[in-house]
Parts: C-alpha cells; sequence; structure tokens
C-alpha cells in the first residue's frame, strides 16, 4: 500500500518540466509513490506534455482551466491523495528528490503531523526575496509562536486527513504554503523541521513578488483573527485605554477639564475590545465546523 502521495504544482513550467520530470517520475515508480502533477491553467505545453506522461501510467494529471493559483493546485492534489501522508514540491527541479525519503522517515520516526523542509544556510534567489521571506517570518512570530524557522518552504510533507480538514481556511494564492503550516502549528499538531538541499532554478520565471508578500501578510492577519481575534485586539484596546488615561488625567487634575482626544482614545480602545469579542463570537462559529470532526485520540501502551 503506498503511503506518500508527491504533489506538484505547476504553471507554464514546461521548460523545467522537460529537463526534470523523468526523474520525479522514477523516482515515485520505484518508491511506490503516488504522483499527482497540477497544471494550473499554463499556456504553454505543460498541459499537453502531463497528459502524454498520464497516458503512460507515470502519474495522475489534473487540469484548472485557468491559472487559480498555487494554493489552489495543491488543494486539488490534496483532493485526490489515496494515502497517509502527501509532500509538495516545486515544479522547478529545485528540491532534491532524495529529501522526499527524508522527511518521510522524519514524520515516521517522530510520529510527527507535518515535516516543513527547512532552507536555513541556503542564499534566497535574491536579496529582495531574502528580505521579504525573513519579514514575513518575523511578523508570524510577532503574532503567534512560530517554532520553525522556514515557514513558507515550497516542500513540506503532512498527514492527508489533516490536510482535508484544514483546506477550508487556506488561501489559493502562494500564501497556502505559510497558512497551512500555522493552522498546524496552531491547532498544535506536531510539526517538526529538516534540512533539505536546494538547486538553483534552471528554467523559467519564478511568480513570487512583492504582491505575494502583501498577501502572505494579509493571510496571516486573517488566520490569527479566525483563531485567536483577541490577540490583536486586547493589545490594541489597552493601548489606547491607557494612552487615553495618560494623557486625560493630567489635565483633570490640573482642573483643565476634560480632553476630548483623550475621551476619543479610551472609547476607541472599548470599542475594540468589543469588537474583539465579537470576533471570538465569529471565530467560533466559522471553527464549528472543523472543531466538530473526529479529534485525535491519544495512544496509549499497557494495560488497561
Amino acid at each position: 500500500m503506498r503511503t506518500l502521495t508527491v504533489i506538484v504544482p505547476a504553471y507554464n513550467e514546461e521548460a523545467s518540466l522537460e529537463r526534470c520530470l523523468s526523474r520525479v517520475v522514477e523516482h515515485c515508480r520505484h518508491r511506490h509513490y503516488q504522483l499527482i502533477v497540477v497544471n494550473d491553467g499554463s499556456r504553454d505545453r505543460t498541459g499537453a506534455m502531463l497528459d502524454k506522461a498520464a497516458a503512460r501510467g507515470e502519474l495522475r494529471a489534473i487540469h484548472h482551466k485557468l491559472n487559480r493559483g498555487y494554493g489552489a493546485a495543491i488543494k486539488s492534489g490534496v483532493a485526490r491523495a489515496s494515502t497517509e501522508f502527501l509532500i509538495t514540491i516545486d515544479a522547478d527541479g529545485q528540491h532534491e528528490l532524495e529529501d522526499i525519503d527524508r522527511l518521510l522517515q522524519k514524520a515516521v520516526d517522530e510520529d510527527a503531523d507535518m515535516v516543513v523542509g527547512s532552507r536555513r544556510g541556503h542564499a534566497a534567489a535574491s536579496v529582495y526575496r531574502g528580505i521579504g521571506r525573513m519579514a514575513i517570518r518575523s511578523f508570524a512570530k510577532l503574532l503567534m509562536p512560530v517554532p520553525i524557522h522556514d515557514l513558507n518552504s515550497g516542500m513540506k510533507l503532512y498527514r492527508v486527513d489533516l490536510a482535508r480538514r484544514y483546506l477550508p481556511l487556506c488561501p489559493d494564492s502562494m500564501s497556502y504554503s505559510d497558512i497551512i503550516a500555522l493552522t498546524f502549528l496552531h491547532r498544535r499538531h506536531r510539526v517538526v523541521e529538516e534540512q533539505i538541499r536546494l538547486h538553483p532554478r534552471v528554467d523559467g520565471t519564478s511568480t513570487i513578488g512583492t504582491a505575494t508578500a502583501f498577501e502572505t501578510v494579509l493571510a496571516i492577519l486573517h488566520i490569527l483573527i479566525l483563531f485567536n481575534p483577541m490577540r490583536i485586539f486586547l493589545p490594541a484596546s489597552a493601548m489606547c485605554i491607557l494612552f487615553g488615561l495618560a494623557w486625560g488625567i493630567p489635565i483633570i487634575l490640573d482642573k483643565r477639564g476634560v480632553s476630548v482626544g483623550a475621551m476619543l482614545a479610551i472609547v476607541t480602545g472599548v470599542i475594540a475590545f468589543f469588537l474583539g469579542l465579537l470576533a471570538e463570537q465569529l471565530s467560533w462559529i466559522r471553527r464549528a465546523p472543523i472543531d466538530a470532526q473526529q479529534p485525535e485520540v491519544d495512544t496509549c501502551v499497557g494495560d488497561g
């Protein structure tokens, strides 16, 4: 029985697939992995190449009629995975295929729900992207505990049943990679890291840019407000109220009346607090279908 599905999202990756697809196919065949490649509305020959490989029984090809995004492509693969674990790798040939086996072994040895392929020590494709990666990681850690280094690594291995449970919470964009990891972390699943190796991109052009970074920041805020809205609203409320008191009390003690600015700050803080409570109620409602699913059962060893 197969234990791992390899999911490869591809968008206009004709040149890269022509160079490295056969190696991925052979690697999966020898290890009895399921291979799913998702053509995310490519305008080149990516779809035709995948159809030929699928006709030979080398892989399962999924086609989107239009480009729906990196996250949407992975979601389509997750929906069709029929194994215990899945792993995502990029279609540009940058990932070392032997690392797939190492991440799977790490998951088995440590009973992990997710293994993140860490690129620690590898230089980013550009200084600009390196700064963006660091900024996103720092922003996420500012808002919630993030014990892993490489939050937005494209190589992640995780359990299929948990992935399907959280797919409705994840965006269709490039920020999917960050949000699925944050979701596993926040839901208290076991997430570990394993060092991986990278090859430089040879063919094609990366679609990651400034817009991707902004989308990721917004998605992180979205997932935090979903799981723990008071983490944002409570500090904002306290800051406004304390600022208003610090501004207004000296004016009152000096018998100069009540400061309008101070009252505005205090009222803003109170409103922020009640907005946080409202967001908390809405988050409970939205999370209810997920929380209602079968909970995990701790393993017990020994006599009852």
